[in-house]
């Protein structure tokens, strides 16, 4: 099912998202948590194509058995720097392969050994985007940035390539992570009055560690409110009230963002099914499934 077609069907969505193994050796672990987090019913499920493309080899196998094994849409990540459209063209390929209709295309990040495309290879995820509408009828999602991109001049900027990807034919977007929902709503307001209409899923990631954030931040550049840097002062030490408290803000950005009007939210699980099953749980009436979670 195209995801694009689910998201237009229900009042609100919850997605869930994995990364495939570093090694082989884990492949079983991540399969053990995507069937527990499939257990929990999200309307689908993204596999990340790994750091740089590290462990791309994977993905559209875990894609393809969220799918096929338990029953569950899920959409493959694909990464495009310092790519050649023929090397795009056999992941896309062994995408269709596999019966998956749902590619969330990314530029990625570049290889550790350069920071310069080779020339003839890709450099921006609307040239990806450009690329899979051509190969066929898939739903293509992509990445928006409400606090705009790292490596971006500007916030304005960062808008126009983000209309690029739209114009591209990128059906739905889902934002980088962000701690506080004023500035999501900020970022709605100036992409629609840039044009962007399409749907924005809110990316939420539930902090259960210190060192966790510290790391996603340097990366990202995403901006801590204060009540956050008062809960990682207070119970960063302490790893059970550390997670008790990560899994009640995010609940609590959710439960805001749902009362606003946001109808798309997407998880980034870190491969935890507890997590995800706690924060499943604490809305379970909020997205009307009572007690099934």
């Amino acid at each position: 099912m195209k995801i694009r077609d689910i998201i237009n069907a229900r009042p609100v969505t919850i997605s869930c998202e994995l990364f495939p193994p570093k090694k082989d050796s884990d492949f079983a672990g991540v399969q053990q948590a995507a069937r527990k987090i499939a257990g929990l019913h999200p309307d689908f499920i993204s596999i990340t194509y790994g750091a740089s493309g590290g462990t791309s080899k994977n993905t559209v196998e875990i894609a393809s058995m969220v799918q096929k094994e338990c029953g569950i849409t899920s959409i493959a990540h694909l990464t495009c720097y310092s790519s050649t459209p023929e090397e795009v063209d056999q992941v896309i390929d062994k995408i269709k392969e596999n019966g998956i209709e749902n590619i969330l295309a990314l530029r990625g990040d570049p290889p550790r050994d350069t920071s310069v495309p080779i020339p003839g290879h890709y450099k921006h995820a609307y040239e990806l985007i450009r690329q899979i509408r051509q190969k066929g009828d898939f739903c293509i999602g992509a990445a928006c940035y409400p606090e705009g991109h790292v490596e971006c001049a500007n916030r304005d900027l960062d808008l126009d390539y983000l209309k690029m990807k739209v114009d591209e034919g990128c059906d739905f977007l889902t934002t980088q992570m962000f701690f506080d929902n004023n500035i999501l709503y900020r970022f709605l307001y100036r992409a629609l009055a840039k044009g962007i209409d399409v749907p924005i899923l809110a990316g939420i990631m539930p902090v259960i560690n210190a060192r966790q954030i510290q790391r996603s931040v340097q990366l990202s550049g995403t901006e801590l409110p204060n009540r956050f840097c008062g809960i990682i002062d207070k119970f960063g030490s302490d790893p059970a009230a550390m997670k008790q408290a990560g899994i009640a803000y995010a609940t609590e950005q959710i439960i805001d963002l749902i009362a606003n009007g946001v109808k798309g939210i997407h998880l980034y699980t870190m491969n935890r099914p507890d997590i995800a099953e706690a924060i499943f749980h604490n809305l379970s009436y909020i997205l009307g499934r009572g007690e099934n979670v």
